[in-house]
């Protein structure tokens, strides 16, 4: 698991290094400067001529830092400092008075540009900026960019909101982003992800006093997040799934979900759906178990059975908003005492009434992306967009349940735990049916009895990994559903 924390964490962990454990704030800093110099050193920047462009604050003192060690190798090396000297901190003063001892070229005059030089070192703003660039830093962020210089920014690029990853005005456009201790949301979520480049997560001593509020997945992390398979064991033991999916002549969703919850290892999956889907979804993938309904005339004793032999249920995918839509998922909303995954038509259904979560009396997950989280809150979706983590955290905890709030970067919330932010996946997987197939791998995992508050975000890891591998196959315009769950078969044999 790797953490990501918010500035204000960040910040906390620093001071408690400094004030309580003892190692000082500018031992801190030259830690920080002398990885920042490594990662220069080994990634074949250009250091003919190196421009560090600082702040006042502590990100310019690690700046400052990086420049004195540049010179001790005999590089050209400017330091540019921005901004109002009255505001510096203790600790960039005391660089600045070791820099010129070592006879720094400082340049405190707004540059016309930077192209003159071959790398440049953004130590302009940390973590912590919260208002809009302007003035001279936006001019010079500008320049910078403007430069096509190669560019390593220092904790995390200059203008952008360490909590959010929003752009605050403008922004430095990073090669690479050294921070330290932990990565930061900021680096994590879109457009910041894309501006920092490469992240280089730098261990500098800082110590942590308590773990982060976000965190995110490694790769070397999958064998441990997959549910046991015991060799003595038959389909009984890897759980029982329920695909309530599909509409009349309408099966794709059915069937992607279905196919997905299999090929993660669920023991045995069975469709409820409308009865012209039955003798496509038996050609298309024979495994499958199938009680066929006639629209318009739901038999609750039927479905009821069907409740109490699942493990899991999936209800929603290519439903419609039909009648019957509403009257099922009431139904097993009221009776189920099994994990229950709402998605797709599920949740427009619960959007008309949200009060049918009064009902439940099991774990409850549901899957919106951004138009269906928009219909679910009455809110924008530029603004649930703007707000991911947020949004998914407060809905998690108004109706005490876990929120998958799909996106490029998906958000997987729970009330009083901490959030997990996705980094798996590719634009490709922007298709008809992907979502289909995420639920359903959800819905495997947990029939194989990994806990839904795990499940949640393992799936959502694992089907942007199944996305990653189909990429290096097909591309990021053919790619399709189906190539997803053909691609869980490779990343499941680890």
């Amino acid at each position: 698991m790797q953490y990501l924390v918010t500035s204000s964490e960040m910040k906390h962990y620093d001071a408690y290094t400094s004030n309580t454990i003892g190692l000082p704030s500018l031992v801190l800093m030259e830690r920080a400067a002398l990885a920042v110099v490594n990662q220069l050193n080994i990634n074949g920047y250009n250091l003919n001529k190196v421009a560090v462009v600082c702040g006042y604050g502590n990100n310019g003192g690690d700046g400052i830092a990086v420049a004195r060690l540049l010179k001790l190798q005999h590089i050209d090396v400017d330091v540019y400092l921005i901004g109002e000297a009255e505001n510096v901190s203790d600790e960039t003063s005391q660089q600045i008075k070791i820099a010129q001892n070592y006879n720094i070229k400082f340049i405190t005059s707004l540059a016309e540009s930077f192209s003159q030089y071959t790398t440049i070192v953004d130590a302009i703003f940390g973590i912590g900026l919260n208002r809009f660039v302007t003035g001279d830093f936006l001019h010079t962020i500008e320049r910078i960019n403007h430069s096509n210089v190669d560019v390593l920014a220092i904790d995390i690029p200059s203008g952008l909101c360490c909590d959010t990853g929003k752009i605050l005005g403008t922004a430095i456009k990073a090669k690479q982003t050294v921070t330290f201790a932990y990565s930061k949301i900021g680096l994590s979520l879109y457009p910041g992800v894309e501006l920092a480049g490469e992240v280089i997560i730098a261990d500098i001593g800082i110590y942590a006093t308590s773990p982060a509020s976000h965190y995110t997945y490694q790769s070397s992390e999958l064998p441990q997040l997959l549910p046991r398979r015991l060799n003595n064991s038959h389909k009984g033991n890897h759980g029982k799934v329920l695909v309530i999916a599909g509409s009349e002549n309408m099966s794709g969703a059915a069937y992607f979900a279905a196919k997905a919850a299999y090929k993660t290892g669920a023991g045995l999956v069975r469709i409820y759906t409308p009865i012209s889907n039955r003798d496509i979804l038996l050609t298309q993938l024979p495994e499958l178990l199938l009680t066929p309904f006639i629209v318009n005339n739901i038999d609750t004793k039927i479905l009821k059975e069907l409740i109490d032999w699942a493990s899991v249920i999936v209800i929603g995918p290519g439903m419609g908003l039909s009648d019957d839509t509403h009257k099922i998922l009431s139904h097993v909303l009221k009776h189920a005492t099994v994990p229950i995954i709402i998605d797709a038509d599920g949740i427009n259904v619960l959007a008309q009434n949200i009060k049918l979560l009064q009902l439940v009396q099991s774990t409850i997950i549901v899957t919106p992306h951004l138009g269906e989280m928009a219909r679910l809150i009455n809110q924008p979706i530029e603004k649930i967009k703007d707000n991911l983590i947020p949004t998914a955290k407060k809905f998690a905890q108004d109706y005490r349940l876990i929120c998958v709030l799909k996106d490029a970067k998906t958000i997987v919330a729970m009330p009083e735990q901490a959030t997990y932010i996705n980094q798996t996946g590719n634009s490709g997987m922007a298709t008809g049916g992907s979502g289909d197939v995420l639920t359903g791998v959800m819905a495997g995992l947990i029939a194989q009895h990994l806990p839904p508050t795990t499940a949640a975000s393992v799936s959502v890891y694992l089907h942007g990994l199944a996305g990653d591998a189909s990429l290096k196959k097909q591309n990021k315009y053919s790619l399709l559903a189906s190539d997803i769950i053909d691609s869980l078969n490779q990343v499941l044999s680890v």
